[in-house]
């Protein structure tokens, strides 16, 4: 996920953190100067249900315009499928002779 924070504030033409700490303020969330330059500057590992819904009222937007899926990213997180061993592969063999796991 990609935090969209400020490219959102930014077209609703709010621009430093002090100003969005102010509104969001005034919407009924306090946030500390930390949490704030951390929410403006980063990507948040987590944020608090309620405090997304204040963000979007604040910025009249959706979580979607805040959050925006990266799904390469998570292409590039799965590792690759291992290589066969050789001699470790069963082929299944239908009929009377049917083939056995190794002892």
């Amino acid at each position: 996920m990609r935090w969209e924070l400020r490219m959102v504030a930014a077209q609703r033409g709010i621009w430093k953190s002090t100003e969005m700490r102010r509104r969001l303020g005034e919407a009924g969330l306090e946030i500390s100067a930390g949490k704030m330059s951390a929410l403006w500057t980063g990507t948040p590992t987590s944020i608090r249900l309620d405090d997304l819904d204040v963000i979007c009222a604040v910025l009249q937007c959706d979580a979607a315009d805040l959050l925006v899926c990266e799904p390469e990213q998570v292409a590039a997180r799965k590792p690759e499928p291992p290589e066969p061993v050789p001699g470790s592969v069963i082929t299944p063999r239908l009929g009377r002779h049917r083939s056995v796991p190794p002892a």
